[in-house]
């Protein structure tokens, strides 16, 4: 299959990257990363979540970031949402968008929102019906695509039947989650081939966790089973604070580059990119996760090779 001429990345460090980071982030320093990021050119920002404070306190004060953010024309700042009361906040505090999520595992649904997988679907019917009432749109996430802390490996029919109920339930968009970082890309392309089967491939997108070392590689098998949405994380923020052991998102310098070396548009500035995240990186004192990061730090910035010169 011929390789997109452009990919949108979802910037997803701020929420989902932040969250398992021990310790809470000031206010500024989440607004100043948002801002970051927007000024490097990503076009859809997940800010954060309306979750329990109780549960994820690092998500604490989102409608804080959303009102404190400077705010760019075309940018899409989406936030977390599980139920109607986290939707109903997310519009209060003018949210782009919401996005849901459901696991591919039973085990992992209920030690992460305690029911069943058709629990937590069911209980999304009020804020779908919420949204298209107010005509936002909805993301979807799937959980443990490729692989489950608690159960091992999850079926791909599984996994298309979950994706497919968000999408039928008005998701514009479902994003394959490998929660624990465990898929291959053998393993990715024929999950795509399921999931296509309920689920057109213009509307999935994929979100890759890289703990053995296998995001890069499932991003570019998905490139070839059509997708062209990918979720990203600055610096390689990330986790999962429900799967022990799971390491960070896939690191958006690294895509960046892999994408630019393809000669496949993005609209992401490299340099900007590289600020925000060591910026990150110092408030919460840790070493950046990139290895590109790492690499430019030491080495000079190689000119990328595209496939046609």
């Amino acid at each position: 299959m011929t390789l997109p001429a452009a990919v949108r990345l979802v910037e997803v460090g701020p929420r989902d990257g932040l969250q398992n980071e021990p310790g809470s982030i000031p206010l500024a320093e989440r607004i100043a990363l948002v801002d970051g990021l927007s000024a490097a050119g990503f076009r859809h920002i997940e800010v954060g979540s309306f979750v329990s404070a109780r549960w994820v306190p690092q998500m604490a004060g989102c409608a804080e970031v959303l009102s404190g953010i400077s705010r760019q024309p075309g940018v899409t700042y989406a936030v977390l949402t599980p139920n109607l009361r986290g939707f109903e906040a997310a519009v209060a505090a003018g949210a782009s968008e919401v996005a849901i999520f459901a696991a591919a595992s039973e085990a992992f649904s209920l030690r992460n929102i305690n029911c069943s997988i058709r629990a937590s679907l069911d209980r999304f019917e009020p804020l779908m019906l919420a949204a298209k009432g107010l005509g936002m749109r909805v993301r979807g996430y799937v959980s443990c695509a490729l692989g489950c802390p608690y159960e091992g490996n999850v079926s791909a029919s599984q996994v298309a039947s979950v994706a497919h109920a968000l999408y039928a339930m008005g998701c514009y968009e479902v994003s394959l989650g490998d929660t624990i970082g465990t898929g291959t890309p053998g393993a990715t392309r024929r999950l795509i081939g399921q999931v296509a089967k309920q689920v057109p491939r213009e509307h999935l997108a994929g979100h890759f966790h890289d703990t053995y070392g296998q995001a890069l590689a499932n991003i570019y098998a998905s490139l070839l089973e059509g997708l062209s949405v990918f979720d990203t994380s600055v610096a390689g923020l990330g986790g999962c604070p429900y799967a022990k052991g799971a390491s960070g998102n896939v690191a958006s310098e690294d895509v960046l580059y892999m994408l630019d070396g393809l000669g496949i548009a993005t609209g992401v500035d490299r340099q900007r990119l590289l600020q925000a995240g060591q910026r990150i990186c110092q408030v919460l004192g840790r070493a950046n996760a990139s290895r590109v990061a790492r690499a430019l730090q030491v080495l000079p910035a190689p000119q990328p090779t595209h496939p046609n010169g």
